[in-house]
């Protein structure tokens, strides 16, 4: 067993003999999860955004410019959250500081935010590249995914997807030059028998990862591919990030 799922363990573990508290502000816990009601109701949900992007906007659109000029791969978008404070907080110490019980948190709001629009036949994790897995000892969207897919009762492949080669770091580039980045970067493992797939991400920026990844499994014959994400950068907070680093394709450039 990974050094990830034993320290998963010892954490369920605990939580047994202590009472939960708040990740944010060291309050009691609600419902056994670290965090707390006052700190959940933060969290800003993506209410008004674009049916194709998901990007936040004034005033809900069925398409947003960008997307009338660059239609997307996918059939639909689900990402029930915007990628602001607290919710920011809670992923960089899940993603980069290994917190469990931040991920633990994530999952749960996630599943609170309702069901998807159109539930699929398999949920495919954006996967991550070999070296990056090793280094950082899991990978963020497929623990994200496992909890969707006990919830709502379906398949999960982390065999599916995989990132064939690593990415430049995406600092200063535009979208298209995001999009050039990461071109080519997926490939399809398998083919999987189920013809509905949604691919799943934690956070959504440019959209330029999860095009990529469904373009690759509709060119492999899958015939409708949906995007879920926990959570869309909103526009004005685009270039950065709440730990100061500049933005990078679809997360943080860190």
């Amino acid at each position: 067993m990974d050094a990830f799922r034993w320290k998963e363990r010892l954490a369920s573990a605990g939580r047994f003999l202590l009472p939960s508290r708040c990740l944010l502000c060291a309050g009691p816990g609600r419902g056994g999860l670290e965090l707390c009601g006052g700190c959940r109701s933060m969290l800003i949900g993506n209410l008004s955004s674009c049916g194709r992007c998901a990007v936040p906007l004034s005033e809900p659109a069925s398409e947003c410019g960008q997307c009338l000029r660059h239609p997307r791969p996918w059939a639909d978008v689900w990402v029930p959250f915007a990628y602001a404070w607290p919710l920011d907080t809670l992923e960089m110490r899940f993603k980069f500081g290994g917190s469990l019980a931040a991920g633990r948190v994530l999952s749960a709001c996630w599943m609170e935010a309702g069901p998807p629009p159109l539930m699929p036949d398999l949920i495919v994790p954006v996967p991550l590249h070999a070296h990056r897995l090793r280094s950082r000892g899991y990978n963020q969207a497929l623990e994200l995914a496992r909890p969707l897919a006990r919830r709502y009762r379906l398949p999960l492949a982390h065999d599916v997807l995989r990132r064939v080669r690593t990415t430049d770091a995406q600092t200063d580039l535009d979208a298209t030059a995001r999009q050039d980045n990461v071109r080519g970067a997926f490939a399809v493992s398998r083919v999987p028998a189920q013809k509905h797939v949604a691919v799943v991400d934690d956070v959504m920026t440019t959209g330029a990862t999860l095009a990529e990844c469904a373009g690759a499994l509709l060119a492999a014959g899958v015939e409708r591919v949906d995007v879920w994400a926990l959570a869309r950068t909103p526009l004005a907070n685009r270039d950065r990030c709440s730990c100061g680093s500049r933005f990078s394709g679809d997360g943080c450039s860190r």
